[in-house]
């Protein structure tokens, strides 16, 4: 890690004293996406209809050396506001150099490869209008975090290496100067990291992993007995018109005993930070999409995730979702028709069926 800061320390010495940043050149470009959402089952959820937007006001330019930067700011609404009140988040501020890329992210640049070989021409069936709780992996991009990348064609088949921090595990959209506000005994962590590995090893098919970890949790009377991580591996393929995807992911949480002499922890014999006693959730998904031709696509995806108790004595429910659905793109239109179901929602007894319009307008 020392490493790692003093490339940091010197990339941003360098920008400062070699570099003066020429005029960036301005871009607004997002999309405003229409739904019709119709629903049936155990789980309480209704028939409804909403719009939403994403907008990235970006803006980049080069060096007298020929680094280059990028920022970008997104604004859409706020999911909690009863009126949709518009704010602004998920910043990044990038500068590109020969050596690689140095990244300073606000509640993004995600590294989490649970869902990269998704191969849904619309959205996997546990990420559409149903909260299904399935477990994904833990992300990096949901803290403000800082990274470094491998410049592109420096290692064998195409591989690229990111690495990324986040002190305080910090959350709030910060301005300059700011820093993060914690109580002064922080059990649950003060730090996360986060590393992804992707490569292409032949034509067609692309593979890649990540690993994720949380350091400086517990304390003399709450020591840990399992540290909180997660990890994915994914492999895609694609030949000719057809295109396919695997991953399978481990989610480990946080778990701290209720006294330095505790050796054997149960459901209920643990603080903080695992409400559901759970010791880690396993998910395997598999995808495949076909172009039918230029404008239509269709594809099927199926989601297995697992969870396990610390003790057994607790039943190990099944989350399983699948979906299939199919994609005609007009121009910077897109209309989408997805058909789906659930079972045991949030790893509990309901399942729901729901098909979905949408009508997507890119910009």
């Amino acid at each position: 890690m020392k490493n790692t800061m003093k490339i940091i320390i010197a990339l941003f010495t360098s920008v400062s004293l070699i570099g003066s940043a020429s005029a960036g050149e301005l871009t607004v470009t997002g999309t405003a996406k229409a739904t019709y959402v119709m629903q049936s089952g155990q789980v309480n959820a209704s028939d409804g209809i909403g719009i939403s937007n994403e907008i990235d006001f970006g803006a980049k330019g080069e060096l007298d050396n020929g680094w280059t930067w990028n920022y970008q700011v997104q604004m859409d609404p706020s999911a909690a506001a009863s009126n949709a009140t518009n704010t602004t988040d998920d910043s990044r501020l990038e500068v590109t150099t020969s050596y690689g890329t140095l990244g300073i992210y606000v509640s993004e640049g995600g590294l989490d490869t649970d869902n990269a070989a998704s191969q849904s021409v619309y959205a996997r069936p546990t990420d559409m209008a149903v909260k299904t709780g399935i477990a994904d992996t833990y992300d990096i991009g949901g803290y403000n975090n800082i990274q470094l990348h491998t410049p592109a064609g420096l290692l064998p088949s195409d591989t690229i290496i990111k690495i990324g921090m986040a002190p305080g595990k910090n959350k709030t959209i910060n301005s300059t100067n700011s820093i993060n506000s914690t109580a002064a005994d922080n059990i649950y962590g003060d730090v996360a990291y986060q590393v992804k590995v992707t490569s292409t090893p032949m034509a067609g098919l692309n593979v890649g992993a990540d690993y994720y970890r949380e350091d400086n949790a517990g304390h003399a009377g709450a020591p840990i007995v399992q540290q909180t991580e997660s990890g994915s591996i994914f492999a895609k393929y694609a030949t000719g018109p057809a295109s396919f995807g695997i991953s399978h992911s481990l989610k480990a949480p946080l778990i701290l005993g209720t006294s330095a002499t505790e050796s054997v922890i149960s459901n209920s014999s643990k603080v903080g930070g695992n409400a559901d006693s759970v010791r880690h959730w396993s998910t395997y998904k598999a995808s495949a999409a076909f172009n039918v031709n230029d404008a239509l696509s269709v594809s099927y995806e199926r989601e297995h995730s697992n969870r396990n108790f610390i003790a057994g004595s607790v039943a190990n429910d099944t989350l399983e979702a699948d979906a299939i659905q199919a994609a005609y793109t007009m121009g910077g239109m897109t209309l989408a028709l997805s058909h789906g179901q659930a079972k045991n929602v949030s790893y509990t007894d309901g399942a729901v069926k729901q098909t979905l319009f949408a009508m997507t307008m890119a910009f």
